[in-house]
């Protein structure tokens, strides 16, 4: 491939890396490293997109070669960390391109020219490709009902719970944090929301972005959304593994002084997911001081992995359904003990259909293992939306309302409400908004004695005017009204 490099044209349009790179020969080998240095990744001139856009726009036969080299050199010689498996889901070879070699690279050509085509139209800047990556993501999940779940948290909701994890733990009315040392994500799909919190940050805001991803495709998915939005592989690590299990060796760390803690932790795991807890599982340091969630449901699994996690003085923010609210059993023995310890902060509840994956409304959790307020915060958000045809919106005073209500512990009818552990205690440890917070209208109160006289003076108007009314009728020499 290096050799094609250097027979190119100079008519050939494409990059001038491609010129550089022929005409440097001897200086190559440094100039990589120093981009790796630099900006932490090389991508060689045949690798590029204008390179590739033109093959396609020559309808050159080598195409689909060059992109399988390019996709394998990108995985494993690009950056100073592999990304081996990046593009695995990708089957150039797949005969839903064409039945032979040739006619899946006419296919590539003319989809590729395509997008170059309409790319043309746009800034190529960093920031806008990683934008338009997350666009194209969210309109998939959008098409893809309940299955966009496994992968993507609306930008809404995301920008909720960012909103929530930088803000300081202790005194959330001073403002947002200038750094996060670390923010982990261990149901991360596509990493939508670890962007989100990247985003409230800044792109120096942030030391580590970590998550942990069991489904492959959303893996990649991820690696790659990082990538787009110009985020170096040295700021983020995505692991492809089971979070239940904990299959993640670094976090299996036995040392205490060793483990791995968070400043924020975020997250959207499956809702309600079935699991087979083993019995060792029982004496696992995340659950073993809880308990374990039921097989039926680990939302409260999640949450405790997502816990152990978090920092002394961190703040971690979980959307989940409302059942681990009230539900008993194992969960009402888990939801009594965080709230004895003093760990839950605050519960949201938002309204129903914002989800792609359920229909169902959800809260969101806010935890900390060190927090001042004796009490729990209470937000009913439900009421407040923007109905849509397919699903509901949080426009963005909606969740301003929220946030704000968070940041200063607002009181407010109907909306939110400080709620003491002595009245938790006496409600048996349930969490169900609606007994804290009702967002039904209280009745005017109604005066009996008042109503009755109104009624009597009614009826007596009544009398009067068909009395006269039959004064009339009788001088017209017609009926009477009874």
């Amino acid at each position: 491939m290096i050799e094609f490099l250097y027979q190119l044209k100079p008519e050939d349009r494409l990059s001038p890396l491609s010129f550089w790179y022929a005409d440097n020969v001897d200086d190559v080998l440094e100039f990589e490293k120093q981009m790796r240095r630099k900006v932490h990744y090389v991508i060689q001139p045949a690798y590029l997109w204008s390179s590739i856009a033109e093959m396609a726009r020559t309808q050159n036969g080598e195409l689909l070669h060059t992109l399988q080299n390019g996709f394998d050199y990108i995985e494993n010689e690009s950056f100073a960390s592999t990304f081996d498996g990046l593009f695995s889901e990708i089957n150039l070879n797949s005969e839903k391109l064409g039945k032979d070699y040739t006619a899946r690279n006419a296919t590539l050509c003319t989809v590729i020219k395509a997008i170059a085509d309409g790319l043309e139209k746009f800034s190529t800047d960093k920031d806008t490709l990683g934008d338009a990556y997350e666009y194209l993501i969210g309109q998939f999940a959008a098409g893809s009902g309940k299955k966009a779940g496994e992968f993507y948290t609306p930008q809404q909701i995301s920008s909720i719970l960012s909103g929530i994890v930088t803000l300081d733990s202790q005194e959330p009315a001073t403002g947002q944090k200038k750094h996060l040392e670390s923010v982990f994500d261990f149901a991360c799909g596509s990493g939508s929301l670890l962007l989100n919190v990247r985003h409230r940050m800044g792109p120096h805001g942030i030391g580590k972005i970590v998550g942990q991803e069991k489904n492959i495709t959303t893996y990649n998915l991820a690696r790659m959304n990082m990538l787009l939005h110009g985020v170096k592989d040295s700021e983020f690590e995505i692991y492809h593994g089971d979070t239940l299990t904990n299959e993640w060796d670094s976090l299996r760390e036995m040392n205490p002084a060793k483990q791995p803690r968070f400043d924020a932790v975020v997250a959207n795991p499956p809702f309600s997911y079935r699991w087979e807890p083993s019995e060792a599982l029982g004496d696992d340091m995340r659950f073993k001081n809880y308990g374990l969630a039921p097989k039926s449901a680990a939302d409260f699994a999640f949450l405790l992995h997502g816990f152990h996690f978090l920092k002394q003085d961190g703040v971690m923010a979980i959307i989940l359904p409302h059942g681990v609210l009230f539900r008993g059993g194992a969960e009402e023995r888990i939801r009594t003990k965080l709230l004895k310890d003093g760990h839950i902060d605050t519960v949201i509840g938002l309204p129903a259909n914002l989800f792609f994956s359920t229909g169902i409304p959800v809260c969101i959790l806010v935890l900390k293992k060190c927090k001042k307020p004796d009490d729990v915060l209470f937000i009913n958000a439900a009421q407040y939306f923007e109905k849509g045809k397919r699903q509901n919106r949080l426009l963005p005073e909606h969740i301003d309302k929220i946030l704000d209500t968070y940041q200063h512990r607002r009181k407010e009818d109907r909306y939110s409400m400080r709620v003491s552990m002595e009245r938790i205690e006496k409600e048996g440890y349930n969490l169900n908004i609606s007994r804290y917070v009702s967002t039904a209208e209280v009745e005017a109160a109604i005066d009996l004695a008042d109503t009755h006289q109104q009624l009597v003076d009614i009826e007596q108007a009544i009398v009067r005017s068909k009395d006269k009314h039959n004064a009339f009728l009788k001088e017209l020499g017609l009926s009477l009204l009874p």
